[in-house]
C-alpha cells in the first residue's frame, strides 16, 4: 500500500473514534461525571503524546528553532481561530450539557460548531500522516492517543448537540465528514511532505502539536473539570502514564 493511502486510513481510523463517542452519546445517556472522567482521561493522553511523540521528536530532527516556531503558531493559530469561532456560537462546542445553543436561539451556530469540530481533529490527523514518514509505520502511541481522545470528545458533543434539539441526520453527518476529513488531512499530508526536510517536518509536526495544546486548555479540560472537579487532575494523570506506557512498551 502506497505510503500516502496508507496514512488516510489511519487517519481515517483515528476519526472514527469521534463517531463510536457520538453513536455511544446518542443510543445511551451517559452520567455527567463518567463522561467528564472520560474526557479528563483523553486530555492526559493527548498530553503525553504531545509531549513525547511530537513535541521532543520534532527537536531532535528538525532543531530547537523550528520546533519552538511551530509550537507557538500552532497555538496562535488555533486559538486565534476558536476566537472567531465562538464569536459564531462553538464556544462550548464540546461541552455536554445545555450550554451549546440551539439553531433558534444563535442562527449559524450549527455550522460553526461543525466548523470548530473540523478545526479539533485536523491537526491530530495531520501528526499521523506524519509518523510515517519515518518508514516504521504509523506511530502506535500517537495513533493510540488520537483514537482514546476522539471517543470522549464524539461523546460529549454529541450529548450537548442532542440536547440542543440538533437531528441525528446533523449530528452523524458532523462526526461522519470529520472522519472522513481527518483522512483526507491524512493523506494530504504524507503526500505532500514526503519528500520534505527534517526542519520542514519538525516545525509542522510542532504547529499540530501546539493547536492540540490550545485545544485541550480551551475546550477539553474545562469540560472535564466541571463535572470531575478535583479528581480532573488524577484521572488526567492516569491518562498521560497510559499513553507513555503504550509508547515505551
Amino acid at each position: 500500500m502506497p505510503l500516502w493511502l496508507e496514512a488516510g486510513w489511519w487517519g481515517l481510523v483515528g476519526g472514527l473514534a469521534l463517531v463510536v463517542g457520538a453513536l455511544v452519546a446518542w443510543r445511551v445517556r451517559v452520567p455527567q461525571p463518567v463522561v467528564a472522567g472520560i474526557m479528563a482521561f483523553g486530555a492526559g493522553v493527548l498530553i503525553s503524546a504531545l509531549a513525547f511523540e511530537l513535541v521532543d521528536e520534532a527537536e531532535q530532527t528538525g532543531g530547537l528553532t523550528p520546533t519552538i516556531l511551530g509550537f507557538l503558531g500552532g497555538a496562535v493559530v488555533y486559538s486565534g481561530a476558536n476566537v472567531l469561532l465562538a464569536r459564531q456560537g462553538a464556544r462550548h462546542r464540546k461541552r455536554s450539557e445545555d450550554q451549546q445553543p440551539s439553531e433558534d436561539e444563535d442562527s449559524g451556530s450549527g455550522a460553526a460548531i461543525a466548523v470548530g469540530a473540523l478545526l479539533d481533529g485536523i491537526p491530530e490527523s495531520v501528526v499521523l500522516g506524519l509518523s510515517l514518514l519515518g518508514g516504521g509505520g504509523v506511530g502506535v502511541g500517537v495513533l493510540a492517543a488520537v483514537f482514546i481522545s476522539n471517543v470522549p470528545e464524539g461523546l460529549s458533543s454529541a450529548a450537548g448537540m442532542k440536547r440542543a434539539g440538533r437531528s441525528a441526520a446533523y449530528v452523524f453527518g458532523v462526526w461522519g465528514g470529520i472522519a472522513l476529513a481527518s483522512g483526507l488531512a491524512a493523506l494530504v499530508g504524507a503526500l505532500l511532505l514526503q519528500d520534505a526536510s527534517d526542519a520542514t517536518i519538525a516545525a509542522i509536526t510542532a504547529v499540530a502539536a501546539g493547536a492540540i495544546l490550545a485545544m485541550l486548555a480551551d475546550t477539553m479540560i474545562p469540560e472535564a473539570f466541571e463535572k470531575a472537579g478535583l479528581f480532573t487532575g488524577l484521572i488526567t494523570t492516569l491518562g498521560f502514564l497510559t499513553a507513555f506506557t503504550i509508547d515505551r512498551w
